[in-house]
């Protein structure tokens, strides 16, 4: 019986630590691969929206989503070196009038009927340019990264401000670390 007791305490101790990770986003496959225009990122990110997240986009307020990434050099002698840098806001909101869930980066918007979907394409990021070609880098290692994130800065104010108390508006990944050769690159 001290068993079965035992067990079911640490079950219930472990509870909290199961659902609290569910305002992170995980990064799940990043790849840099060369094209003609210089380098590109593709990436997969795992995350749902809190239901209060899916309630403030279905009442019509948009979500703002920041993909970054980042490229350094570390140097012994002086701070990292910073070779390239990107930013990528990517928009998810809710047009009543259609009915559709829109996805938007800049000019270009995509419709869809659903949630599900719209997450689903904003969920893969593909084919975006976060070298130039003429980005010069030395024959070395190089420290890339990339995260994604809510952005609650571009909230309306009564949301900033209840994302500052609470979870249920925040979500966001850490930081994904992977090497990058800077001789592959500067061909």
């Amino acid at each position: 019986m001290r068993g079965i007791a035992f067990l079911v305490a640490a079950m219930l101790a472990a509870a909290p630590l199961a659902f609290a990770r569910a305002d992170e986003i995980e990064v799940r496959d990043v790849a840099l691969r060369r094209v003609e225009g210089g380098m590109a990122l593709d990436a997969d990110f795992a995350f749902e929206l809190t239901p209060r997240l899916a309630e403030v986009v279905a009442n019509g307020v948009p979500l703002y989503f920041r993909v970054e990434f980042e490229l350094t050099r570390s140097r012994w002698y002086w701070f990292d070196e910073t070779a390239a840098s990107s930013r990528l806001q990517l928009r998810l909101s809710y047009h009543a009038l259609s009915r559709q869930y829109r996805l938007s980066t800049g000019a270009l918007q995509q419709g869809f009927p659903n949630l599900e979907e719209a997450l689903d394409v904003l969920k893969r990021v593909r084919n975006w340019l976060v070298i130039e070609r003429g980005t010069r880098l030395a024959d070395a290692d190089y420290d890339a990264a990339v995260r994604m994130r809510l952005d609650t800065t571009l909230l309306p104010k009564p949301f900033q401000l209840s994302a500052l108390t609470g979870r249920d508006l925040q979500l966001e990944s850490s930081w994904k670390r992977f090497i990058v050769r800077g001789q592959e690159k500067s061909r």
